[in-house]
């Protein structure tokens, strides 16, 4: 299974449970506990998919809690990496 394939079943296993919910708490459910209990990297590809991927997959829930998840800052590139792939 994919990494984007994992977080997509992750995301929406919350959101199932938040359904069962008060629909008023749904989406900051979701929210708070991806914001709690996810690493940056996770945030990171979850991100990925909404901004370049359109989201597939993805619960409706999930896709309205992503305003209120917090956006992690890019990974770092380590510098052997970057210099690698840099232009000459």
């Amino acid at each position: 299974m994919s990494e984007g394939n994992k977080i997509v079943r992750m995301a929406n296993q919350i959101a199932t449970f938040f359904h069962s919910q008060p629909a008023s708490e749904g989406p900051n459910g979701v929210a708070t506990h991806i914001n709690k209990f996810w690493e940056p990297r996770m945030r990171r590809q979850l991100f990925d998919l909404i901004d370049n991927h359109g989201g597939g997959g993805l619960d409706s829930l999930v896709l309205e809690a992503a305003p209120l998840i917090r956006r992690p800052p890019p990974a770092e590139v380590p510098p052997a990496q970057a210099a690698a792939t840099a232009a000459p």
